[in-house]
Parts: structure tokens; C-alpha cells; sequence
């Protein structure tokens, strides 16, 4: 049974608003000249299955899960407030403690039968298990967050939910949700407040970009291809397939490069010829680079903001599936290499300098996105830790990195991708042959 055929009935209650569970402050912060750009003004779905447990006093996980948000969201106050726009489309967070929007719901099937089906992106039936409140998916005067919560019949129950990606990144969501988690299972959470720190990432005055960003040339998107032709597939990749990756690269390489490198260096080429490029035709690689890491920028250690910029590499169809996978994984350490306090704070004055453009979305272009360290796959709310959790979805332009485990057990990543059909199938058989 596919993920695709698998018909899941849901219940869902009326929606409703968790807010913080104690008084928290009334107050504006501006958000962060990274977080505000336009690439970040939009939802990310996210997805989690976990498995039953025994039975146990408050044993149900929308309840559980309720109360855990109220108490988190009072450390993470201000996302329970809503966006507004001020002058030179400058994003601030008015905290006014509304709340998140919170859906409980039940589904007729149990977890083997998801499990039966795939869990892995596409997911059956995501539209019910992720439901689009009516009124909750604007930018501006909206709740930052909605969590959905449908229990299965099995005692398990699946976690859905969408952020608005201006207010926090990956890790800055698995952080507050990790809080979460803490307070479903009795242990203390923060303290107090968390660090805001945003005005770390201003752009300076007057802004001076230092680098040329090519991730926010100009470039106009091309209509994607058409709904009806598009196919997701999840591969996924463990040890084994790690190994064989590696293998094709050339000794100085073999021990060095990193399993991201190895894998968006593979990944890029194998769509790449998928696609059937004409060999003069520009391809571009843009992923986004954590620099939580970079001393000079001072974050503090609990931040919680977008802390991300795109970096990237341009070359020609032709150029890049002549060379080898090590002149592609090459390309990829440069473009990581370059990220930089300067280069981050380049990008703040750009984004400033110029409106705060969209990121470029020229035809041939793959954004990768690495999620594996986030701790999504770590979120226990007593109930252990999920089966799936992660990304749950793809698109044309773009795929997520997903921890997960494969078949036997052992540490693994998911890479969903989104194709026309009968590229799909070209793109099978590059990653086989890469395997084998």
C-alpha cells in the first residue's frame, strides 16, 4: 500500500488558542535583518508519528501536549504574539500573548498502517493530519505557530504542525518544542526569559555588503512544472550507501568529506542529469549555513532566531556532470568556507540595502536544506521519540536532510525530492548506479 492510497479518516475539534500559562511581558521586538527577508515569510509544515505506550494516569497526548505548550510558550513568549510590518517592510513581534493555534483530532487507522504505507514524505493524508485553519496562514496578524495533535486508534498519535519561519529556524523550533517535551515529562523548564539578542544580526549603518550574494541576483522564477507531471520520492541513505558515495571520490577526499558534503555534492549532479540540461545552461546549489558557531557574531548560546544564510555555487549542466563528484563536493566545501561573520553580516546589509529582495529562483536552481541537527528526531513528550519526525515535504526547487533510521536500525538521512515523473525515474537510476 502506498502513502499516496492510504485513506485516513479525521476527526478534528473546533480549533483553539494556547497562550502562555503565567503573565508574560506586553512589549515589541523587532525581529533580526535575516530573519525578516522575504525568502523566510512563509509556514513550514513539519511532521511527527509516535508510537503507543502502556497505560498510564493522563495518558492523552492532546491534553499532555496543551498544557506543555502553555508552559513553554512562557519562556517563548514571543511566539505567542503576532507580526507586524513597520517602515522599510521591517518585521517586529508584538507580544500579546494570543497564543498558538492548537487542533485535536482523531484518525481510524493505527500507526502499523501508516508505517505499512511509508513514513516518509509524501505522507497519506497530510492535508487532515496538518488541517489549514481557516485564517492562520498569513505573514502579518496571524498566529506565529499552529500544532495539530490526532490520536490513533493504536495509543499512538501523529504531531502536525506549521511555523512561520520569520520568528525562529529549524533549531530554534526544536529548541522550543524540546522544552516542551521536558515540561510534558515533568522536568523543569527554563528559568526565566530567553535571550533575544536579534539586534546581533542588524544590518550595519550605513550597510556595506562585502560579497556579492548570488543566492539574491536579481532572477526571475520560471513557472514550475506542471502539478499533474510532479512525483515525491524519499531516498534514503545509511552506513552502507554513506560508503559507496564516498567510494567515488578521490582518496584525499574518501576520509575527509563531510557525510553533507558527499551527499548535496551526489544529490545536485544526479538531478542535475535527471533533469537532461543542455550543457550550456547555468545550474546553480544554494544551502543554508548555520553560523550559531561563528565566535565573532556573539550569539548567545539559547538563541533561538533565524541564524542562517544561503551560500551556494554556480556553474554550467555541462561543467558539472563532466567533472566528478569530487570537483562537485569541491565546490560545495568553498561555498561553505565562505560563511563567515563578515559574509553574515554582508548578507544583513544587502538584504537592508535592497528592500530585502526574495531569494533568486532561477530555473536550474536546488536549495538543500539540512535538518539533521536540529533534534527533531530527539522530541520525546513520553511517549519516546518519534518514528518520523522532520520536514514533510518537498519541492520542485528543494529538499530537506531528515534523520532518521533505515531498515536495520542504524543512522540514517531521508532526502525527499520532488520531480516530473519521468525525471524521477532518470534520478532513480543515477543514485542506483552511485550505489552500487
Amino acid at each position: 500500500m502506498s502513502a499516496t492510497t492510504l485513506a485516513v479518516a479525521v476527526r478534528r475539534r473546533e480549533p483553539e488558542l494556547v497562550g502562555p500559562a503565567a503573565p508574560t511581558p506586553l512589549e515589541k521586538k523587532r525581529l533580526s535583518d535575516i530573519d525578516d527577508q522575504e525568502v523566510l515569510r512563509g509556514h513550514v509544515p513539519f511532521i511527527f508519528f509516535y508510537r503507543g505506550r502502556e497505560r498510564q494516569a493522563g495518558d492523552d497526548p492532546a491534553c499532555v501536549l496543551r498544557r506543555a505548550l502553555g508552559e513553554a510558550l512562557v519562556p517563548y513568549f514571543p511566539l505567542a504574539g503576532r507580526l507586524r510590518e513597520v517602515e522599510g517592510r521591517k518585521l517586529v513581534v508584538d507580544c500579546t500573548g494570543e497564543g498558538v493555534i492548537f487542533v485535536e483530532a482523531d484518525a481510524d487507522a493505527r500507526l502499523a498502517e501508516l508505517e505499512a504505507a511509508g513514513l516518509r514524505p509524501p505522507f497519506p493524508c497530510m492535508d487532515q493530519l496538518l488541517f489549514d485553519v481557516e485564517g492562520s496562514g498569513g505573514v502579518l496578524d496571524s498566529p506565529l505557530l499552529l500544532i495539530q495533535v490526532t490520536r490513533l486508534l493504536c495509543g499512538g498519535f501523529v504531531l502536525g504542525l506549521r511555523l512561520n519561519h520569520t520568528i525562529c529556524d529549524a533549531i530554534g523550533l526544536a529548541r522550543f518544542m524540546s522544552t516542551a517535551a521536558e515540561l510534558a515529562r515533568g522536568l523543569p523548564g527554563p528559568s526565566g526569559p530567553l535571550s533575544w539578542s536579534r539586534e546581533l544580526l542588524e544590518a550595519r549603518s550605513p550597510p556595506k555588503p562585502a560579497f556579492p550574494h548570488r543566492e539574491y541576483d536579481a532572477v526571475s522564477a520560471p513557472p514550475p512544472p506542471p502539478a499533474g507531471d510532479m512525483v515525491m520520492r524519499t531516498f534514503t541513505f545509511g552506513p552502507a550507501e554513506f560508503a559507496a558515495i564516498k567510494g567515488h571520490l578521490p582518496p584525499h577526499l574518501r576520509d575527509t568529506a563531510t557525510t553533507f558534503e558527499a551527499l548535496t555534492a551526489a544529490l545536485w549532479r544526479a538531478r542535475t542529469a535527471a533533469l537532461e540540461l543542455p550543457p550550456e545552461d547555468e545550474v546553480r546549489l544554494a544551502f543554508i549555513v548555520n553560523f550559531r558557531g561563528v565566535p565573532e557574531l556573539g550569539l548567545p548560546g539559547d538563541y533561538y532566531g533565524n541564524a542562517g544564510v544561503p551560500t551556494g555555487a554556480v556553474t554550467t549542466a555541462g561543467a558539472l556532470l563532466a567533472g566528478s563528484l569530487g570537483d562537485a563536493v569541491e565546490l560545495v566545501r568553498e561555498a561553505k568556507a565562505a560563511v563567515t561573520a563578515e559574509y553574515v553580516r554582508s548578507t544583513a546589509d544587502l538584504l537592508v540595502l535592497r528592500g530585502r529582495p526574495a531569494m533568486a529562483m532561477p530555473a536550474n536552481l536546488f536549495v538543500v536544506s539540512d535538518n539533521r541537527h536540529a533534534g527533531f528526531h530527539r522530541l520525546d513528550f513520553g511517549w519516546g521519540v518519534p518514528v518520523y519526525g522532520g520536514a514533510s515535504t518537498a519541492n520542485f526547487g528543494g529538499s530537506y536532510l531528515v534523520a532518521v533510521k533505515n531498515g536495520e536500525g542504524e543512522d540514517a538521512v531521508a532526502v525527499a525530492v520532488m520531480l516530473p515523473a519521468a525525471a524521477m525515474d532518470r534520478f532513480a537510476s543515477e543514485v542506483e548506479m552511485l550505489l552500487t
